[in-house]
């Protein structure tokens, strides 16, 4: 076999598309909507080499049309369950021998599949089933889900190039081996590109993987596997299931050869699932790796010698871009009363300008939240809220007759320990406290202490002595934080992306510190003229 220190294409950023009138994008997305919605898909399990149909087949449909099917697929037992851990065991031994560069090469010809053919199929099926307008899909579906790989694989070499000194005489190697055993990994609806990478960024370690995604996003999940496959991925590398998680976990949580949790959704699953396999420890070959991204109560705070345009503008898009359906979304905000005044003129005029509709009529800048679930939890909040006597400046409306569409919500609390303040909504409500321009501080204590979670902030403000004073104060409460932007749209290669608290174990997607968690390091020793003579000098008399 030929060998080598191969050096892999320096990643960059894919380029987001405008998709603005006239543009061939436009034109293209367009044209495979219609394609994609003029049909019902069947959707199999991929188990090894087989595609699996069951004859319990469910029904997808778009949150934004909640009549019409788009798709179908075969869920599964915990028998799928069994035969998913199988395929990834027994496609192992190959694919952790597999030369990294060539592992390399396919998951960066994912990334070039991704940006080219496949783009506007990744970008459709996220539109269709999660209900993202065209630019939250691309910049998701399209552009993270190829950051995520093109990236990766710069990181993983450099992983590999991590190495020890040597002394005169020895040389010393470390072996980044694959996990001893197999990943499973748990993905949400909300993010296309988070729902490839999980699963792959094991894989690309050498590992393999039963992957089960969020119901509302196999339909999409179904397009990344096609994906893979066609970028050459081996079968069984990455195992595609599909059914209740208590049963599906029940399997994997009590095999033996349970390696490690890739996990992105709720911070009462992630609990439990860790108490599951605290349980089960003594059942392992290895203690498993769990790494988790889950809940957010991400925060905005205004000092006095903010911008309010700039303050109302991050409310209006870091609390309403895709439904306020972000780990990342703004759900709480802090203004001080000398900019109240022109913040709330000029977020009430945002929302008012608004359209709320389906995601194919690009005029639509807010589209469905994700199921009738996620409907009935968000509208409770709102309910409470008008029935508390909060006042609500804008939104406050919503109607799931034809599809699960909420209108943009702005509560102004009365209390900063509001329950809105404070809990985690997941949806396009945003709770507003007016403090007292002077009393920053006791704010900033209030921003710390009022939610459990630590996962993204920002801080507006043009005293720049203010903006450090928060920036310290507020350094264990996000885990990604901005000054003076909106506190979402993190990138791969330029802001690693993960939180502390209840929001995780901040193993930080898109950084090396992710891939470092897929791998078991091996040191390897050797001496080139090994001793002949057990004693040392200092047992000579003389």
């Amino acid at each position: 076999m030929s060998t080598g220190f191969f050096d892999v294409p320096y990643p960059v950023n894919e380029p987001v598309k405008s998709y603005a009138p006239g543009s061939p994008e436009r034109a293209d997305i367009k044209a495979k909507l219609s394609e994609m919605e003029s049909k019902v898909v069947d959707i199999p399990m991929y188990i090894g080499s087989e595609l699996v149909r069951t004859s319990d087949i469910k029904d997808l449909t778009p949150p934004h049309d909640h009549q019409r099917v788009v798709g179908k697929y075969h869920n599964g037992t915990s028998e799928h369950a069994k035969k998913a851990i199988d395929a990834a065991l027994a496609a192992k031994s190959d694919w952790e021998n597999m030369a990294w560069e060539q592992r390399a090469a396919i998951f960066l010809k994912v990334a070039e599949l991704a940006a080219g053919p496949f783009r506007q199929e990744l970008n459709a099926s996220t539109m269709i089933a999660q209900s993202k307008n065209i630019f939250q899909a691309e910049i998701d579906a399209a552009c993270e889900l190829v950051d995520f790989f093109r990236f990766n694989v710069h990181f993983m070499t450099e992983v590999y190039a991590q190495q020890p000194e040597s002394a005169p005489g020895i040389w010393n190697r470390l072996e980044y081996r694959p996990l001893e055993g197999f990943i499973f990994a748990i993905t949400p609806f909300n993010f296309t590109s988070i729902c490839a990478n999980l699963p792959a960024v094991a894989a690309m370690m050498g590992n393999t993987v039963v992957w089960k995604p969020a119901d509302s996003q196999i339909y999409s999940a179904n397009v990344i596997m096609e994906l893979f496959k066609a970028a050459g991925l081996p079968d069984g590398v990455i195992n595609l299931i599909y059914g209740d998680g208590p049963e599906i976990g029940d399997v994997v949580f009590n095999h033996p050869d349970f390696a490690g949790l890739h996990f992105t959704g709720s911070t009462a699953v992630f609990k439990h699932l860790w108490k599951t396999i605290g349980a089960n420890i003594d059942k392992y070959k290895s203690y498993p790796r769990i790494v988790g991204e889950t809940g957010g109560k991400d925060f905005i705070v205004a000092h006095k010698s903010s911008n309010a345009k700039e303050v109302a503008t991050a409310i209006s898009r870091g609390a309403f871009e895709f439904q306020g359906q972000k780990c990342s979304a703004a759900s709480r905000a802090y203004i001080p009363d000398n900019l109240w005044p022109e913040v709330k003129k000029y977020v009430q005029e945002d929302l008012a300008s608004f359209k709320v509709g389906v995601p194919n009529d690009f005029s639509n800048f807010i589209n469905a939240v994700i199921d009738e679930r996620a409907f009935d939890k968000i509208a409770s909040y709102i309910d409470k809220a008008k029935a508390d006597g909060q006042e609500i400046i804008a939104g406050g409306t919503y109607d799931k007759s034809k599809g699960y569409f909420i209108d943009p919500t702005i509560i102004v609390a009365n209390d900063p320990k509001y329950t809105t303040m404070c809990e985690e909504i997941f949806g396009p409500v945003l709770t507003i406290y007016v403090y007292p321009a002077d009393d920053f501080d006791a704010t900033l204590d209030l921003v710390d202490s009022s939610s459990p979670y630590a996962l993204t902030g920002a801080i507006f403000g043009g005293d720049r002595y203010a903006v450090q004073h928060a920036t310290q104060r507020l350094r264990h409460s996000a885990g990604n934080f901005y000054i003076n932007d909106k506190p979402t749209g993190a990138v791969v290669g330029q802001q690693p992306f993960g939180g502390g608290r209840a929001s995780g174990t901040n193993d930080k997607a898109g950084a090396m510190q992710n891939l470092l968690r897929w791998v078991s390091p091996r040191t390897i020793k050797e001496t080139f003229v090994p001793p002949k003579d057990y004693r040392y000098p200092f047992l000579s008399e003389a």
